[in-house]
């Protein structure tokens, strides 16, 4: 019940914070912002007794990637950015009443139909490292080649834009 409840709780932190991200002026206020976003994702997996995943999640994406966001975003020396319209509030609500309603009919329609998937218990389940390297280097061994790939590629590209760029000054 307790776990439910701290679960529940980062969730809702969770969804406040990445509003918060959106509707933040300032890029290294949405930076904290998306950094808090990211710590409260950690507490969830940690909530679902995947430990690893969690402090990987504090590690890699709290730690790292954000401060790759700051370093970006000092360099670009980014102000302030313009003032958007004025929020129409009842079309946002709207919007999210739509969406609850269209997620609970999805829902139910898949239970109708026998769609939802059954929880299976493996040895990935508990979290562990070993287990986690295990299913990632056996089972799940060419997506994570792949992505590997992907992200290679990425990075090649974006050191030749930036290389592009930096030659036009």
């Amino acid at each position: 019940m307790v776990s439910q409840l701290f679960f529940f709780f980062f969730a809702a932190v969770a969804i406040a914070s990445g509003i918060g991200l959106i509707v933040s002026r300032s890029p290294v206020s949405g930076a904290l912002w998306l950094v808090l976003n990211l710590c409260c994702v950690a507490a969830l997996y940690v909530t679902m007794n995947a430990r690893f995943i969690g402090v990987a999640q504090i590690l890699v994406y709290a730690g790292a990637i954000m401060v790759l966001f700051l370093f970006v975003i000092m360099l670009l020396n980014l102000a302030a950015l313009p003032k958007l319209q004025s929020i129409d509030w009842k079309r946002a609500v709207a919007f999210l009443l739509g969406m609850v309603i269209l997620a609970q009919l999805t829902y139910v329609l898949a239970g109708s139909l026998d769609l939802l998937p059954e929880p299976t218990l493996s040895d990935a389940a508990s979290g562990s490292a070993s287990a986690l390297g295990r299913e990632l280097l056996t089972r799940y061994a060419l997506p994570m080649e792949v992505t590997g790939i992907l992200l290679l590629v990425a990075t090649i590209g974006a050191v030749l834009l930036a290389r592009r760029s930096s030659n036009k000054r």
